[in-house]
């Protein structure tokens, strides 16, 4: 099993199967497993025995069994008094309580997984440098723009030679071979890596998490919230029923007759309260009692109220005499007590008033230490109750309040007839409703100060409820603090835990009112008895404060003169273990005389009778209400044995008080641990003690006796019915009922000579109490719903059941001395066996359990379940016992062999329960699961390990019955998910504790069995005919949890694994053997990457998971939920690995590596349909464009397109077309995880077998590789701080500074790419360490501190820092590899393409943000390429010019390192460009357009430092000895004076940063000056677009790529002449007719043959597409869709010539969006807004008296853009110099200002002839290709703008510009102006010809809008309206005019009023058919006022001129031609 095999044909095939149908994921099988344990015996070589033992090996005492001492509160544990023999109930109970806890834990844990990275604090330095600059905004300046086409703009030729050069790099050109170069960089590359990928990852969500079983709490005695309060001092004697004295030693004194010693646990002060459920009212009722003296209460308080202090003087002589009285009344009566008065405090109300918000902070909740109240609620059982939801939040506080003091000043006195308890209740719920009791109760003087705090750390010296001192104890004798039990107000679930046996009596109320004798002062004298004689009183009753701490007897408080007196007294005993029916309660009642009589003497009390209660009644506690009948003068014989109702008749008679009435009425409750107080517990308890022997015959249990041969039937019902005892009993013993059972499951009783099988019946009542206690609501469960106590139970309590005892003192009950225990009884065999799985098939040699040969369709899965398993078939034995010592030396054995073992037993039990009890046992299966493992330790802890081998502790019985469990569970988890889809959760419960189970069962069993139950597993769920994405979430699930082993790498056999290549001939550089290495090791190679059988087989669970990645990855799964599990299953396991440090020395992590090498595979075959999410998900936009298409928005790069042009080494976005599945896209996240996954095993695997596989993998592979990788660049790169909106305002501006200067040093982005990147913040989720890290089981996970609001700066910088190292690292993983890829290409077939390859993503790296660090050794990878050679300057073109650009944007870098490096590359490739390929122009070519590129493009861009780099260059050329003798220096000294000259333009654009038509004017201008260089002119193009771009001025962007594209047209069509190509820019003039500027300068002045000119990727075909395809774009995007179908004209027929119909399928697609868009916002377009701007005044430089229009978007005010001017230009000529004119009469230059500026601005409309306006049908044509203006000014004769209508003149002005608009800038020179002026009839006609326009066009609207119309109506017919038609037609139409050059006009004003009527008449009539019906008279008003002006003006409109209808001379109009009649080019000559 352990050797390689060659791939076979079938695998082979079947690989080729597979890929071809990934989409249609079919069930698999999971592959037949290794056995593991022969595999480590027989296959094990040394090597990997080493490793094995690097991981710790696997230790065979996985498990460790140990008993752990229960930690005790008390100083010792809480047990019965010795000497007394205890009764067996009360013995397990103690020895429950007392033993110590017996855990199984897993030794393995000494592997945790180290928690702090030592790594990570070593070299987490920032590996950026930092430093910060500031670009100084300089104030614009308008000097020097003199020349309109100079070449450049600065005379001024900086001289470069008097800069000093930079640092240069050391050894550039000293090495001897290539071998030696690569061999110095990689060296160089692996100094200081992180050892640790996932260590600079950040973590994944928690909820991502592999399941973890929590460590369920321990066991411990209940508490509530606890609260301490301290008496500090009563202004006077006090009594919870906690008593304490608060008494002057003075008058402590007066008693001390009476209290024969003080014990130091009597004095305490304090007490500590628990309360369990909060409430608003708890009130703490302090009750005060006197000695008793004569006389009534309220005559005893008379002195408290009447005398004051102050008047002290006055009362002296009373005082003394009281003080007398009192020290009488202490002697004589010191023992007896009165009430006297009481106090109550509000607890709540004290402590809202003083709670704090504490911040439960984490330290406290992790430590468990101070939980708030919060975390208390959530240990509590869930309350259903109202009284729960009563409760406001903020009283759950209770234990986070703060200290407080009360000081209680109201004092009430006791009302002798009030002082029951119900009184107490009624007199609380007065004064909480009124504050004061309804009644007025008399008050006392005085006051009460109490202290009162929470409790979250025990005092030193406090005391338990048994009065034993708790931990911490006092080193000082100093107070006691007493805890006081609580009694619930509602039920705690808490199991018992402690020995506690109290019993509490309350006596309430006597009535004595018709006895007529003299007892009126009564007191009832309390003891507990446990004989009849006077001695026998034990001193068992709790004392009261500063006295003993038991005594005897006690008495309760005299109410004077009381015959019926109420009592509130509570006496506290504490029950002996073992009670007799002699125990019982005594009541002495007796009268107390205050005054002592002449003739008495000595005692003051007087017997009035007895009462008594027995404890026990039939051996159970008594408790509860009673009221007893009264005995006179002497108690009766025996009385103690019968109650005192039911006492049989004595002789003499007794004489009972009041005929045996009952007179006495008490309470008693108990709080035991010991008596259930529960029928159904007792009486299992009490039989289940008759087992065990002792027991006489018949048993009494209650009323009923028992006789032998029932006892087995009794116990049976006891143990069905032990599940219907009430909840909170069972709860409370659950540990003792539990222990119980699992003792009755394992003995086989003989009782009366029958053996009882109890197994059956007793694992029953387990189930369904397990069932219960899960059903319960009060009862809580952790998140994999297992109820919390029996979690506890297992954990800590459970222990295998004591071996059976012999016993051989009771005669009738033997225990079978058989060695063969029967499972079940021959009766109930046969009945169960035919419940039984009737279908099961069962072997013949069994007569007791009859076959089935029929089956019921319902148990086939049952039936394959068993029949799979063979013969050995557990139905078919019902006693048999396996002999573990077959395994074993007797003398080692520890047990007797013929014992059954309780794992054994409980199998079998689940393997043949039925019906609701088998349901429920699979339901909860996590709990006989648990319980199976810990009972399975126990019995391999017990084992001898050295000679029982592994696959023989447990028999082959045991594993059958194993594997049907799990084939029962697996079957139930399908079922649900099939048939109960609501139940999917409970499916998930199971499904985890099967994965549980298996997970235990390695560190126990054989482990190749375990595997067999996995696979078993595997293939049963595939069976289940489950939705895909729900079977492999349920797999995952549960393979993760496998894999979450500590020893999953050994069992994974990852040793195993190759770590390297093959010793086949190694790759190195020189053997050019690519061909020595044979097919089958080629394959072998491959195959180590593919997911094969034999990979499956061997690395079971690593194959079963990635397959299951694999199957998920091809899934289409609603959102990626299956996904996202698979890919965090993967990549939570490599990070375990990667932070264990078993795996730290390099060949470990290479063995790990190999074994996830098929994980490679399945990540690059995923490439092809899955869409790796590489943007940050908020940045909206995929980052892999290169730099050409990173324009700012996205939907420019059409995607297509980017292919062709863009430096995007491969389409990551377009590839998805071909696939016939729609594409998966990962979340970026998930995405993260799955590359992070890729590059650990990258970084980790041995580097020969990466090579070997590169050089053998196809080309095809290799370039998914290759994209791959680049996808990796993008997908780490560095984003930035976090800016998050998580990250609160503050902090963010805290870390604004630190922001700045790590983002300068990263973010040398080219303009709009570094803009995009501040923009766009961090994606990297945060990264927040956490100390105390911990992994699900054992690996270290960072805790994200995402959730916290307010990061502060430090931690903002530690993630940036740490965001940083990762995009680091992962990139030197990536050039690794890329190294590893080209030193393997001279061994490949096809170099040029894999250089090529590899050198687009090393371009793409560089287009993203990267550390120094990377920068320095891409550089030298990049020079190694350099030196290595002819292969980059062959064919290459595209690539040279990308790497130049990226390598010149560096030589801008303001970080001195990155400039160095990049300049010594860049003079490397001037080098070997010359020298090598003798192409040196082409070279220079490129750098010159890259530079242009990068200054046009960059708004940042700092030419201080290019300079600087320039020098260097020249410095390193001067250097060159080699090269002195060529041509070399000379030329890079030209072309560096040709780059300087460039950077001298860029200067001038920097001062016109602000003013956007300045600096386009400006680079408009630079781009004219390259009209001799076209490769140059395009460059600047492009840069104008990316300007427009980013203003959003996408017409103007388009329009520079339709100029350049036809620059484009003009060189190819000089090229090559196609039908199909555009005939140079001709073709283009439907699209502008500016375009023709492009047209070629003439072919003797430039042949684009000529070396290095036109050789940019732009000049082909393929680039004029790309071009026209982004205008196209963008003029959709700008809204004119009418010029995307223009430009698309041109597209098409290069198309339809390359047969590319995808294209043109989506060109058409594109035509028909652009062809909806107009139909549908055709009229709703906005369009440019026009405005004309002149500049006045010698200030403005060359601008002076020049005017240009300028187009601003559509809807903008003039106030806007005479704003936007103002602001800018009083910047540049001062805020005083500047004056805005306000009008638009023209300027005259005399009268202005000559020392200030003035500024024009004037709204200006397109203007068209007659003549073109039948062209212009549109709006989009009244918007396009517009050359005139208009604007008019009013004006009059006397000067004035306005004035009456006959005086009224008005001037229109029409300007001409010197292009169209629109054009590649917003301004245009305005080169023409004309002027007429209107008279003021030709004003009127004008006027009335619009206003009848107007209503012409309401009237007639498809949907007429009746506003409209009416304000149209109004503003015409209306009466009032001032100048309105009527006055018109009065000023000209009244009389015909004088002079006949007037008639015309006047007769055209006559037509134009005749129309206007009728227009108004149709309006009217409109109007009628719109109005509602309130606006009748409204119409009637408006025909009424129709009808008026219609009568005025008909005598003016019927009125004609004579003269007029004469023929006449027609005058010839001044030619005003429309643009498009005029030639382009004489216009400019005309203007020039």
């Amino acid at each position: 099993t352990g050797q390689f095999f060659p791939v076979s044909i079938y695998e082979c095939a079947r690989v080729l199967f597979f890929s071809l149908d990934r989409y249609e994921p079919q069930s698999y099988e999971a592959v037949e497993p290794l056995d593991l344990e022969e595999f480590l015996m027989s296959q094990l070589q040394s090597g990997d025995s080493a490793l094995m033992q690097e991981l710790g090996d696997f230790p065979d005492d996985d498990l460790k069994v140990e008993q752990v001492e229960k930690e005790c509160r008390t100083v010792k544990h809480s047990v019965p008094a010795d000497g007394v023999e205890l009764e067996p109930h009360v013995r397990d109970c103690v020895k429950s309580y007392t033993q110590p806890w017996l855990v199984v834990s897993r030794s393995a844990l000494t592997y945790t997984y180290h928690s702090s990275h030592p790594a990570l604090s070593v070299v987490l330095c920032p590996l950026f440098l930092l430093y910060l600059s500031l670009p100084q905004v300089k104030s614009p300046t308008l000097a020097g723009l003199t020349d309109d086409c100079g070449r450049t703009l600065t005379s001024s030729d900086f001289n470069l030679r008097c800069l000093t050069p930079d640092q240069r790099v050391e050894g550039l050109l000293a090495f001897s071979s290539h071998e030696e170069l690569d061999r110095f960089n990689q060296d160089a590359r692996q100094g200081n890596r992180h050892p640790e990928l996932f260590a600079l990852y950040p973590p994944a969500d928690e909820e991502e998490a592999v399941e973890i079983r929590p460590i369920p709490d321990c066991p411990k005695e209940h508490t509530g919230d606890r609260i301490l309060i301290r008496c500090q001092e009563v202004q006077w004697l006090f009594n919870k029923n906690f008593y304490c004295d608060l008494n002057s030693e003075q008058f402590r004194n007066f008693l001390k007759p009476h209290t024969p010693h003080v014990d130091h646990s009597s004095l305490a002060r304090s007490a500590i309260f628990s309360v369990t459920y909060p409430s608003t009212d708890i009130y703490l009722v302090i009750k005060i009692e006197k000695v008793l003296q004569q006389g009534e209460i309220s005559d005893c308080a008379d002195p408290y109220m009447t005398l004051r202090e102050c008047d002290s003087a006055k009362n002296k002589d009373k005082l003394e005499k009281l003080r007398g009285q009192a020290e009488a009344f202490c002697q004589r009566l010191g023992r007896y007590r009165m009430p006297f008065a009481w106090a109550t405090v509000n607890i709540m109300d004290v402590i809202t008033t003083a709670a704090v918000d504490r911040d439960v902070t984490d330290s406290d909740s992790l430590k468990g230490g101070k939980s708030s109240s919060i975390d208390r609620r959530a240990q509590l059982p869930r309350r259903n109750s109202e009284r729960y939801s009563t409760i406001d939040e903020h009283f759950c506080s209770i234990s986070a309040f703060k200290p407080a003091t009360i000081t209680i000043s109201t004092i009430f006195k006791q009302e002798g007839d009030r002082l029951s308890d119900e009184d107490l209740l009624k007199f609380l719920s007065d004064i909480k409703k009124t504050s004061t009791p309804q009644r007025r109760i008399k008050t006392i003087s005085g006051s009460i100060k109490l202290d009162m705090s929470p409790v979250h750390d025990l005092p030193q010296s406090c005391l338990s409820t048994e009065l034993i001192p708790l931990i911490p104890v006092a080193e000082k004798n100093i107070r006691p603090v007493k805890e006081v039990l609580e009694f619930p107000s509602s039920e705690v679930y808490v199991p018992h835990n402690i020995y506690r046996n109290l019993l509490y009596v309350y006596p309430q109320r006597l009535n004595f009112v018709n006895r007529l004798t003299s007892a009126r002062n009564i007191t009832i004298k309390i003891q507990f008895m446990c004989g009849e004689d006077v001695g026998s009183s034990l001193p068992v009753v709790f004392g009261k404060s500063s006295g003993p701490e038991f005594v005897q007897e006690v008495y309760t408080p005299v109410t004077y003169h009381n015959k019926s007196p109420d009592f509130y007294e509570e006496v506290k005993i504490a029950l002996p273990a073992r009670l007799t029916e002699r125990h019982h309660l005594l009541f002495t009642f007796y009268h107390i005389s205050c005054q002592q009589k002449q003739n008495q003497s000595g005692s003051c009390e007087t017997l009035i009778g007895y009462s008594w209660l027995p404890i026990l009644n039939n051996d159970r506690l008594q408790t509860g209400q009673f009221c007893l009948p009264i005995v006179l003068d002497r108690l009766p014989v025996n009385y103690s044995l019968h109650s005192p109702e039911k006492l049989p008749a004595q002789a003499p008679p007794v004489k009972w008080m009041e005929s045996h009435k009952g007179l006495f009425n008490l309470e008693v409750q108990a709080v035991s641990s010991v008596h259930t107080q529960d029928n159904h517990l007792e009486r299992f308890f009490t039989l289940c003690h008759a087992l065990e022997g002792g027991a006489t015959f018949p048993l009494r249990v209650r009323e009923e006796k028992i006789p032998e041969n029932k006892l087995e039937h009794e116990l049976k019902l006891s143990i069905i019915s032990l599940s219907s005892s009430s909840l909170e009993p069972l709860v409370l013993f659950l540990h003792l009922v539990l222990d119980k059972l699992f003792t009755l499951i394992m003995q086989p009783m003989v009782i009366a000579g029958q053996t009882a099988n109890l197994a059956q019946i007793a694992f029953e009542s387990v189930v369904s109490i397990v069932n219960s206690l899960h059903n319960s609501q009060e009862l809580n469960r952790d998140q994999q719903g297992r109820n919390s106590l029996l979690a506890s139970y297992l954990y800590w309590v459970f222990r295998l059941p004591d071996p059976p005892r012999d016993m051989h003192n009771s005669g009738n009950l033997v225990t079978s001395t058989e060695s063969r225990y029967s499972t079940m009884g021959r009766a109930t065999a046969a009945t169960v066996g035919n419940m039984l799985l009737q279908s099961r098939i069962r072997s013949s040699s069994n007569p007791d359990i009859p076959g089935h040969p029929h089956s019921s369709p319902e148990d086939n899965e049952v039936k394959n379940i068993f029949s799979a398993k063979g013969l050995n078939n557990p139905g078919s034995r019902m006693s048999t016992y396996v002999d573990v010592n077959s395994h074993q030396n007797s003398t080692g054995s520890t047990r007797p062999s013929n014992r059954k073992q309780f794992h054994e037993e409980l199998a079998l039990q689940m393997v043949v329960s039925t019906g609701v009890c088998r349901e429920n046992a699979y339901k909860y299966a996590w709990f006989f699961f648990e319980l199976l493992v810990k009972s399975m330790a126990q019995h391999v802890s017990q084992l001898d390990k050295n000679n029982v081998p592994r696959r023989s502790r447990f028999s082959d019985r045991f594993k059958d019955d194993i594997t049907t469990i799990v084939s029962v569970v697996t079957a139930e988890i399908g079922t649900i998910l099939v048939k109960q889809q609501k139940e999917v959760e409970q499916a998930e419960k199971v499904n985890i504790s099967l994965a549980f189970f298996l997970y235990d069962l390695l560190s126990l069993m054989d482990r190749g069995f375990v595997f067999q139950l996995v696979k078993n597993y595997c293939n049963q769920m595939s069976a289940k005919s489950v939705s895909m994405p729900t079977l492999i979430s349920m797999r995952l699930e549960f393979l993760r949890i496998l894999c979450s082993h500590e020893h999953y790498l050994n069992l994974s056999l990852f040793f195993s694994s190759p770590a390297s290549a093959p010793a086949s001939p190694c790759p190195s550089i020189s053997s050019q053997s690519s061909g020595s290495c044979s097919f089958q090791e080629q394959q072998r190679i491959l195959g180590l990457f593919e997911l094969s059988q034999e990979f499956k087989q061997q690395h079971y669970l690593t194959g079963l998971l990635l397959t299951e990645l694999s199957a998920a990855l091809d899934m289409e799964s609603e959102g990626g939920k299956v996904q996202r599990k698979a890919i965090n299953a993967i990549y939570s396991l490599l990070c375990s690995h990667d932070l264990d440090h078993r795996c730290i020395k390099p060949e470990v992590r290479a063995k790990v590596a190999a074994l996830y090498l098929p994980l490679v595979g399945i990540i690059i075959d995923s490439t092809n349909y899955l869409d790796f999410t590489v943007s940050d998900s908020r940045g909206g936009k995929n980052k892999t464009g290169g730099p050409e298409d990173d324009l700012e928005n996205a939907p420019l790069i059409n995607q297509s397109v980017a292919m062709a042009i863009a430096g995007n080494p491969f389409n990551t976005l377009g590839r998805n077309v071909l696939q016939g599945k729609s594409v998966a896209t990962l979340a970026a996240d998930t995405s993260r995880h799955l590359l992070v996954c890729f590059l650990w095993v990258m970084k980790n695997a041995d580097r020969s077998l990466i090579q070997r596989w590169t050089v053998d993998m196809p080309p095809s592979q290799l370039n998914k590789l290759l994209e791959l990788l680049t996808i990796c660049i993008s997908c780490f790169e560095y984003r930035g701080k976090q800016s998050s909106d998580k990250v609160s305002t503050q902090a963010l501006q805290k870390s604004q500074q630190a922001k700045l200067q790590l983002e300068e040093a990263l973010l040398r982005g080219m303009g709009a790419r570094g803009e995009m990147m501040k923009r766009v913040g961090g994606m990297d989720r945060t990264v927040g360490q956490r100390e105390n890290l911990r992994w699900r089981k054992d690996l270290t996970q960072w805790r994200q501190t995402n959730d916290r609001q307010d990061k502060t700066k430090a931690e903002l910088d530690q993630e940036a820092i740490i965001s940083g190292n990762l995009a680091t690292e992962t990139n030197l993983i990536v050039l690794d590899l890329l190294e590893t890829i080209v030193q393997a290409v001279p061994l490949a077939e096809c170099k040029d393409s894999v250089v090529g390859g590899v050198l687009k993503v090393l371009l793409h790296s560089l287009t993203c943000n990267q550390s120094t660090t990377f920068l320095s050794h891409t550089f030298s990878t990049l020079r190694a390429l350099v030196v290595k050679g002819d292969l980059l300057f062959e064919e290459e073109a595209e690539q040279c010019a990308d790497l130049c650009q990226k390598v010149l944007q560096y030589c801008s870098s303001p970080v001195d390192d990155n400039r160095s490096q990049a300049c010594a590359t860049l003079y490397l490739i001037m080098r070997y460009s010359y020298s090598n390929a003798s192409n040196f122009s082409r070279v220079k070519m490129q750098v010159t357009m890259s530079l242009a590129s990068l200054v046009g493009k960059s708004s940042d861009f700092q030419e201080e430092y290019l300079r600087r780099s320039l020098r260097t260059i020249l410095a390193y050329a001067e250097e060159d000895t080699e090269m002195q003798n060529t041509q070399l220096p000379s030329q890079v000294d030209e072309l560096l004076r040709n780059l300087n000259s460039i950077l001298s333009d860029t200067v001038k654009m920097r001062e016109f940063q602000e003013d956007p038509e300045m600096l386009m004017d400006l680079m408009y201008r630079i781009a004219k000056g390259y009209q001799t260089s076209p490769d140059l002119r395009l460059t600047w193009l492009q840069n104008m677009a990316e300007k427009h771009n980013n203003r959003k001025c996408y017409t103007e962007s388009a329009m520079c790529l339709v100029h350049a594209a036809a620059l484009v047209a003009e060189y190819l069509s000089m090229l090559e002449d196609h039908k199909y190509l555009p005939v140079g820019s001709v073709t283009f003039q439907n699209i502008s007719p500016n375009v023709l500027e492009e047209s070629a300068v003439s072919d003797d002045i430039l042949s684009p043959d000529e070396d290095g000119v036109c050789s940019g990727r732009y000049f082909t075909e393929s680039g004029l597409v790309g071009l026209l395809e982004q205008a196209a774009e963008l003029f959709s995007n700008g809204g004119l869709y009418e010029a995307v179908n223009e430009v698309y004209k041109i597209i098409i027929p290069i198309l339809e010539a390359h047969r590319d119909f995808r294209k043109l399928a989506s060109t058409h697609d594109k035509l028909q969006r652009a062809f909806d868009n107009i139909i549908q916002k055709g009229h709703k377009r906005m369009f440019g807004t026009y405005f004309r701007v002149g500049f006045y005044g010698a200030k403005f430089g060359d601008l002076d008296e020049r005017e240009f229009i300028y187009k601003e978007p559509g809807i903008t005010h003039l106030p806007e853009i005479s704003h936007r001017l103002e602001n800018f230009y009083s910047q540049c000529v001062g805020e005083d110099t500047l004056v805005m004119i306000k009008d638009s009469t023209p300027v005259d230059r005399k009268q202005l200002n000559p020392n200030k500026a003035y500024i024009q601005i004037t709204y200006v409309e397109p203007y068209f002839d007659d003549y073109e306006m039948k062209d212009r049908l549109t709006n989009f044509e009244k918007n396009f290709n517009l050359r005139r203006f208009m604007y008019t000014t009013p004006f009059t004769k006397s000067g004035r703008p306005r004035g009456e209508l006959n005086e009224q003149y008005k001037r229109k002005t029409i300007l001409t510009t010197m292009h169209a608009f629109p054009y590649v800038k917003t301004r245009i020179n305005v080169i023409q102006k004309e002027e007429f002026d209107l008279t003021p009839i030709e004003v009127a006609i004008e006027d009335m010809q619009k206003k009848t326009r107007e209503l012409a066009v309401a009237t007639h609207r498809e949907q007429p809008d009746a506003k409209m119309l009416q304000m149209l109506l109004q503003g015409s017919v209306g009466a009032t309206v001032n100048q309105g038609p009527l006055e018109v037609a009065q000023v000209f139409l009244n009389e015909i005019p004088a002079d006949p050059k007037l008639f015309r006009h006047h007769n055209k004003l006559r037509l134009c009023f005749k129309e206007f009527i009728m227009r108004c008449g149709e309006a009217v009539e409109k109007n009628k058919h719109l109005i509602t019906s309130d606006q009748k008279e409204y119409q009637q008003e408006l025909k009424k006022n129709y009808n008026r002006l219609r009568e005025s003006l008909r005598p003016m409109l019927e009125r004609k001129i004579p003269e007029l209808y004469k023929p006449i001379i027609r005058p010839r109009l001044e030619n005003r031609d429309s643009f498009k009649r005029l030639s382009f080019r004489r216009a400019q000559e005309e203007n020039s």
